[in-house]
């Protein structure tokens, strides 16, 4: 095993664990496609381009989404050790993949808040199985709203009946055109339902109750794409989940990266409030599904995130990279 780099005043061990923090972070079909240069005075994000899957995130976005929520962890962490991160987000067209760096700013105590964010960090979890019927509160409503606010997002609860009819009707279409896809089902076959053992990709325990889809909103199916809506034996999902809508205020990859900042702080907020979560992820991965959910929810604002919101059972954790595979040893400028 490598050591890993001391950095910005701080131990080895203690980037270790800053990274296995930022490891933590969602990404399509875990996939975690970051990687972090650790350098005495600064340590940068960047994106994996081996880990794009290009077939269901033809321009990188979800991989930006994914490791802005990685940076947001990092910073969490380095909250905890009573370090102020100063982040700075690139867009150097000559080095795409590189996203941000984050620097020593000094020394500042960790927030009430911040504390328990970075709880949550190992507790949150993608849960892809029937909620229950119990409803999302006004008041949990309004603290997931305002965790989308402190990051520079809109959190857009669909709560409309003719809007969420439509969100269904564009789920079920983005669902079908994607498994009509050839490329895509490889895809999904190559990064779910995995063997134990692997590091990375959904293992087929994820799966094991199979709940093909949602009687109105398709969940992913990781069954290899035999299952069918409804054929899960006595599998039940809840009829109404909250559904949000995560969207940006502005356009390209700082946009996203923001957007992945506002992800991961409403994911770890609604782990917070007990709250659990899953992406309905067909809406923003095709295309033209996108652009109707963004008119339909009005504004110029692009969405980024869709998530389905409610209350569950306990999910296994997916598995994690090492720390040493997550750190590159030199930049791709002296590769």
């Amino acid at each position: 095993m490598t050591t890993v780099p001391a950095a910005l005043g701080l131990s080895p061990d203690q980037v270790a664990s800053l990274l296995t923090a930022a490891s933590r972070a969602p990404s399509l079909h875990n996939s975690q496609p970051w990687r972090f240069h650790v350098r005495p005075q600064v340590i940068e994000l960047w994106a994996d381009p081996e880990r794009r899957l290009p077939a269901a995130d033809p321009t990188g976005r979800e991989q930006r989404l994914a490791c802005g929520a990685a940076l947001f962890n990092l910073r969490l962490a380095l909250h905890g050790l009573g370090i102020r991160p100063l982040v700075t987000l690139h867009a150097d067209g000559e080095r795409p993949e590189l996203l941000a760096s984050v620097r020593f700013g000094g020394r500042r105590p960790p927030t009430p808040v911040q504390r328990q964010l970075l709880a949550a960090v190992p507790r949150r979890r993608t849960n892809r199985l029937p909620f229950t019927d119990d409803p999302v509160t006004s008041g949990e409503r309004a603290v997931l709203h305002k965790a989308a606010m402190e990051e520079g997002a809109w959190l857009h609860m669909v709560e409309d009946q003719r809007e969420r009819s439509t969100l269904a009707r564009l789920i079920a279409e983005a669902h079908a055109l994607q498994r009509a896809d050839p490329a895509y089902q490889a895809e999904v076959a190559r990064w779910t339902a995995v063997a134990e053992g692997r590091d990375d990709g959904v293992p087929a325990r994820m799966g094991e109750h199979r709940p093909a889809a949602h009687e109105r909103w398709v969940v992913r199916d990781f069954t290899g794409g035999q299952g069918e809506p409804n054929t899960s034996a006595g599998i039940t999902f809840e009829r109404e989940p909250a559904i949000a809508v995560l969207t940006s205020y502005g356009f390209g990859p700082h946009a996203d990266v923001t957007a992945g900042q506002a992800m991961q702080r409403v994911l770890l907020t609604a782990t917070v409030e007990g709250l659990t979560t899953s992406f309905l992820s067909q809406l923003i991965e095709v295309e033209r599904a996108r652009e109707e959910l963004r008119r339909l929810i009005g504004g110029p604002r692009g969405p980024q995130v869709v998530l389905r919101i409610g209350r569950g059972w306990p999910v296994p954790a997916t598995p994690r990279r090492s720390v040493d595979d997550l750190l590159l040893r030199a930049t791709p400028e002296t590769v």
